[in-house]
């Protein structure tokens, strides 16, 4: 960790925090919906690497599984616009509308438009949680804050034809700060859950060349817990890289077992040179039967190192 202590980034992470003495120092923005009703979904990351003077974007929604928008741009020129005061990035606009608690996307093209809303549920957690002596892997690598939280999300969608399609169901966003070494990782599969009974979880296992690493934390609908323990069975498509199925089953600090499959709605690729993550929406379901949906992902190192299975 440098001078920069965990409470200052997560104070300011909406705002321009610079760090001159890690060369792949990032910031990044991430949001993802699922909306049952109309069955639509997106997935949306501004990511923001300032000593490599590199901005990488992307925004990809879908409906009825099928692309309805795709803007993937992966090196783009740097700025220190930050969602606090608002940051445009290939014509995606990201707006912190109250800090820390709700922000605006917009897109505006001749033939599909954005507006939507994220609202927080409750305060967000942060998934980092190094281990006490241990070498975590996440924290050195990828992000020394990674922040979550479960949102309402709301607003309209614009398809080719003018149609207006209303969205009002959930989804997730993330912040985090600190390194972006993607090398520094071989493969990682997660779960991004948000459950109709309250229930949200993240829960991220990498393989890494110093062994696993975790990024785990629960909300049960009252408060967030972390996770003791993660165990999780991938089944893949043909290609090694999709999820074709999952069962995750993980424990919260007061030893409660929660267990959930899923299965597949939509899948995308987004490539980062050397690494490429594999994102889906998925249709989870809790071992009761509850319902939920959110973001099944798998990052592959190249050249190929497998799946961890």
């Amino acid at each position: 960790m440098t001078e920069l202590t965990t409470a200052y980034m997560t104070e300011n992470c909406e705002r321009h925090i610079p760090n001159p003495a890690i060369p792949k120092w990032s910031q990044s923005y991430y949001f993802n919906f699922y909306d049952r009703k109309a069955k639509l979904g997106g997935f949306i990351r501004f990511g923001f690497m300032e000593n490599m003077a590199e901005t990488n974007g992307f925004a990809i929604f879908f409906k009825d599984g099928k692309p309805l928008f795709t803007r993937l741009n992966m090196h783009l020129p740097y700025t220190s616009d930050r969602p606090e005061g608002g940051v445009t990035v290939a014509g995606v606009r990201l707006e912190a509308v109250q800090p820390l608690q709700a922000c605006r996307i917009t897109i505006d093209t001749e033939d599909f438009g954005v507006d939507l809303l994220w609202d927080q549920r409750f305060a967000m957690g942060d998934s980092i949680v190094p281990s006490e002596g241990s070498d975590d892997a996440i924290a050195r690598e990828l992000a020394f804050i990674h922040l979550e939280g479960p949102c309402d999300v709301t607003g309209t969608v614009r398809v080719r034809g003018g149609d207006i399609i209303e969205i009002n169901d959930a989804g997730f966003r993330d912040i985090s700060c600190g390194p972006r070494n993607w090398a520094g990782v071989q493969h990682y599969r997660l779960a991004w859950p948000i459950f109709d009974n309250g229930m949200s979880c993240v829960a991220v296992h990498a393989i890494t060349e110093h062994g696993d690493s975790y990024q785990k934390i629960l909300h049960d609908g009252e408060r967030w817990h972390h996770i003791g323990k993660v165990e999780e069975v991938i089944e893949y498509e043909a290609d090694e890289m999709g999820f074709r199925h999952v069962h995750w089953k993980v424990w919260d600090e007061d030893d409660r077992l929660w267990e959930f499959t899923a299965q597949p709605l939509f899948r995308w690729q987004f490539p980062f040179d050397n690494f490429v993550m594999v994102e889906q929406m998925m249709e989870y379901r809790l071992s009761d039967g509850t319902i939920g949906y959110g973001m099944g992902e798998g990052g592959f190192r190249f050249p190929w190192e497998g799946n961890g299975n």
